[in-house]
């Protein structure tokens, strides 16, 4: 990880001295993350049987860790050390908060004097349009999440302590680390391997604690600087509200609609209680925005159900956080873009306020690239791997590796090679956006002189 940090300087420092893509940069930056901790997984000491882990497991593990996505080949407590543990756990932090991020906090924690391209930099990894507000809110970034982290840590040792003695404290460090990154790794392979949360289905505390720890993170470190302004504001901005409002609304479509697709299922939802009925579905709907941990069997769950909860794996949380998937965001402008067609406005509105035209066009493009990567990604997997693989699983697999969820119906271990570096490359085109990908690899970019220059219109008809 040193070197990972190492080459995050060498990026920030290339970044003041030429004129270079900062988006580039970023792309740059997890790919070094991925190098490292592939490396590292690598080792004897990192795998419990004292073997070289094969490079592909490694990597898959390492980009999942990275990109923040949870899909596994193998069991992270039964394969894994605890030297491995915590080199996925660090993998995780990283690529969560992000490796520009944490270099340039640790820069300006020991005060070195930042320029405004590495300022820029920094602004780009976190989603801010506005690079002289970047030392403020990266200093906020780091405090929220690590006092969110150490308070679901000391949360959940109030269970997992008593259960396993001593060993609780790290797993309740690493499953809240896992959980308000919405990374969905967990160390529980000892109670029931490959099982996911599913041994805890019956206790609503700790699936209502690491709920919260993945919203808080899904919600975006922007949205958390203007709560926590409010008292002294009284003003909220769009993008806050929007957020909010547009986040509540999921939630409560994805709970009601797991339950009612799920409640007479006998081997999910079915043989619970009412209570335990409704705790699952909700956490099943708030885990579905990006986190990937399972309260029941998702590959027992019902076709409809598989399909509904891709669409929200798809959607995903808010920018700005260490959710994936398209963005609330992205999904709201889309709406609002139709639905001032419809109303025969020129331009889309949200509370009051137009949307300008750039936001508009973004969103599309986000929206239109993710879904040619997920459509890609599904017929690949689906000609890829074994007939356990039905195409309601393979979008499904394919949703949950693009908007870095980590849900897996159990066919990730069975994949080819092929496959597996397929996922791999889905899951690392989500951690970074496919429009963040496409600058990065752009070798021309329009000069400012050709963006301003006024061209002759077109009339195309459409529809």
């Amino acid at each position: 990880m040193l070197k990972g940090f190492s080459l995050a300087e060498a990026l920030s420092h290339n970044a003041r001295r030429k004129n270079t893509n900062p988006t580039r940069l970023i792309v740059s930056s997890f790919l070094a993350v991925i190098l490292c901790g592939t490396l590292l997984l690598m080792l004897p000491v990192s795998n419990r049987d004292g073997q070289m882990l094969d490079m592909l497991d490694a990597m898959f593990t390492a980009t999942s860790a990275t990109c923040v996505t949870g899909l596994v080949v193998f069991d992270t407590y039964t394969q894994f050390s605890t030297f491995g543990q915590v080199v996925i756990l660090l993998l995780i932090q990283v690529g969560g908060l992000g490796l520009v991020t944490l270099t340039t906090f640790f820069n300006i924690a020991v005060g070195r004097r930042l320029g405004f391209k590495s300022l820029r930099l920094a602004s780009e990894s976190i989603n801010l349009s506005d690079a002289s507000q970047a030392r403020a809110l990266l200093q906020f970034v780091m405090k929220v999440a690590f006092v969110f982290e150490a308070i679901g840590a000391a949360l959940l040792a109030l269970v997992f302590v008593p259960q396993f003695g001593a060993d609780g404290i790290f797993i309740s460090v690493f499953i809240s680390i896992s959980s308000f990154c919405n990374a969905g790794f967990d160390i529980l392979g000892r109670v029931m391997p490959g099982g996911s949360v599913i041994p805890y289905q019956s206790n609503p505390y700790v699936l209502a604690v690491i709920s919260l720890l993945i919203i808080s993170g899904g919600l975006g470190f922007l949205v958390w600087q203007d709560l926590s302004a409010y008292h002294r504001t009284h003003h909220l901005r769009t993008h806050t509200k929007l957020v909010l409002w547009i986040t509540g609304w999921l939630l409560l479509l994805g709970t009601a609609g797991i339950l009612f697709m799920e409640y007479n299922n006998p081997l999910t939802l079915g043989p619970m209680n009412l209570f335990d009925k409704i705790t699952n579905a909700a956490f099943q709907s708030v885990s579905a925005r990006t986190a990937g941990y399972n309260s029941i069997p998702l590959g027992d769950m019902t076709n409809f159900t598989k399909i509904f909860m891709s669409l929200l794996m798809f959607i995903g949380a808010a920018p700005g956080g260490t959710g994936g998937g398209i963005k609330v965001t992205t999904l709201s402008v889309v709406l609002l873009a139709v639905a001032s067609v419809v109303r025969g406005r020129d331009e889309a509105m949200i509370f009051g306020r137009r949307i300008d035209h750039k936001t508009v066009y973004k969103s599309l493009t986000i929206l239109m690239l993710s879904l040619f990567a997920v459509i890609a990604a599904s017929m690949t997997l689906f000609y890829n791997t074994g007939p356990e693989l039905n195409e309601v699983n393979s979008v499904f697999e394919a949703v949950s590796a693009f908007g870095t969820v980590g849900l897996s119906v159990g066919v990730t271990p069975l994949m080819n090679p092929f496959a597996r570096v397929v996922t791999m490359l889905t899951m690392f085109i989500g951690r970074v956006g496919p429009v963040s990908l496409a600058i990065s690899l752009s070798a021309r970019k329009d000069s400012a002189a050709a963006r301003r220059a006024v061209q002759p219109q077109a009339h195309i008809n459409v529809g």
